[in-house]
């Protein structure tokens, strides 16, 4: 190549270098993401913390004045459309671009699983079957597992899935419906598959873990997942792999970190903060999704009625109710919830004022949350590599990374563990 040649190739490499795609996380990148999530979080928590369901006025909309104006006069329409980040003023694109760079991460490698047994898909819907394929492709450890055990198993599906020549099966499950479901499918399917009813979160549920196990969960909501991690670092089993769910299912009133460098942390989560990964569903129909817009709509209208009935500026929460409800009129709707929360209504609003107040009020709160979603991936990949830091602290090696495209489960975040011999 001409000395030109080269030297402008060099220069075009150098100002457009290759974009390459994320890559999951090693056991030697784990700490060094959680310090900057941990910083970013800590640094907005202004920004996130607030519900702009429960707030008339946020705390952070005075700060950022423009930003809120132009928030507040977007349809309804426009907030379930996409966002090009760089139309939203300051500092909406900066956030945005800060948010995608702390939460990026890769897919972990396909281990090639064999091909699905014949008919073990039969009676599975279609996405829970994909979940669980993908799920079980990511399972590449260094030796290969002796005995599978699938905790919160429901009918076992997972653990058949990944069930190969010479491998034995445990699967634990609360329910004794699901735990006889399982043991029949797979006495059909003629597989060593023991299925057992056992409270995971018993004392005695630590007996079936041992060094022999390769314990597996997909989708165990908060505590479940947890005490499977606890358990398996005290009864040493060689290999885990979870990708957990529903952070804010604990039974504590704060979240309890697991690792040092998240107990170090100053972030102190509450529930509604834990519930804020969970905050988008990807696969609701339009029926559901018109059925949540016209619950909430009415809840934001209860909520402007009874401010003004108590003189009080402050959210009253409200239990959740059945679909039925929406059936109702407005007003009978909101005298039967008054009722609900032992409030008597004195005076006679304009229920169909209000009603539209309400939904004016969802389309403000839907684009005011846009700035709040910004923190939803970041906030889980911190409570997820905290849960990686503490099996790694219990000698583990550990990577993280995705099973899945995001729009097959949002929750498609993949704990690969294993004992460091």
């Amino acid at each position: 190549m001409p000395r030109e040649e080269a030297i402008t190739a060099a220069h075009i490499a150098t100002r457009h270098p290759p974009i390459m795609p994320p890559t999951y996380l090693h056991s030697d990148q784990l700490l060094q993401r959680f310090r900057a999530l941990d910083q970013f979080l800590v640094e907005h928590e202004s920004l996130w913390k607030p519900r702009p369901f429960t707030y008339l006025q946020l705390p952070w909309e005075a700060q950022h004045a423009e930003l809120s104006t132009w928030l507040r006069q977007r349809t309804l329409e426009d907030a379930e459309a996409p966002l090009d980040p760089t139309l939203a003023p300051a500092p909406f694109a900066h956030l945005a671009h800060q948010a995608q760079h702390l939460a990026e991460l890769g897919e972990l490698p396909d281990a090639g699983l064999p091909a699905a047994g014949h008919r073990l898909d039969v009676n599975v819907p279609g996405r829970k079957w994909q979940q669980i394929e993908a799920f079980s492709r990511r399972l590449a450890f260094r030796e290969q597992p002796r005995h599978w055990l699938d905790w919160c198993a429901g009918k076992g599906h997972l653990g058949r899935r990944l069930l190969q020549p010479g491998q034995r099966l445990t699967c634990l499950e609360y329910d004794a419906a699901l735990v006889a479901a399982g043991q029949a499918l797979s006495d059909h399917h003629h597989l060593p598959a023991t299925h057992l009813h056992q409270d995971v979160m018993a004392d005695d549920s630590a007996r079936h873990l041992d060094g022999a196990k390769s314990v597996v969960a997909l989708h165990a909501c908060g505590d479940l997942h947890v005490r499977l991690l606890q358990l398996a670092a005290a009864q040493g089993c060689q290999q885990v792999a979870v990708a957990p769910c529903c952070y804010n299912r604990i039974q504590a009133d704060h979240y309890q970190a697991l690792s040092t460098p998240a107990r170090a942390s100053t972030l102190q989560l509450d529930l509604d903060d834990l519930g804020l990964p969970l905050s988008e569903t990807v696969t609701a129909g339009a029926r559901v999704r018109r059925q949540r817009d016209t619950s909430m709509a009415r809840r934001l209208g209860f909520d402007l009625l009874q401010r003004e009935q108590r003189q009080s500026d402050s959210y009253l929460p409200t239990p959740s109710l059945p679909v039925s409800w929406l059936d109702k009129p407005f007003a009978q709707y909101c005298h039967d919830l008054a009722e609900l929360k032992q409030l008597t209504l004195t005076s006679n609003p304009d229920w169909t004022a209000l009603e539209a107040a309400g939904w004016q009020r969802l389309a403000e709160v839907r684009n005011l949350e846009r700035v709040r979603n910004l923190f939803r991936r970041p906030l889980e990949l911190w409570l997820v590599l905290d849960r990686a830091l503490y099996l790694q602290e219990q000698g583990y090696i550990v990577r993280l990374g995705v099973f899945c495209e995001y729009p097959l489960t949002p929750r498609n975040l993949l704990l690969l563990a294993e004992r460091n011999s």
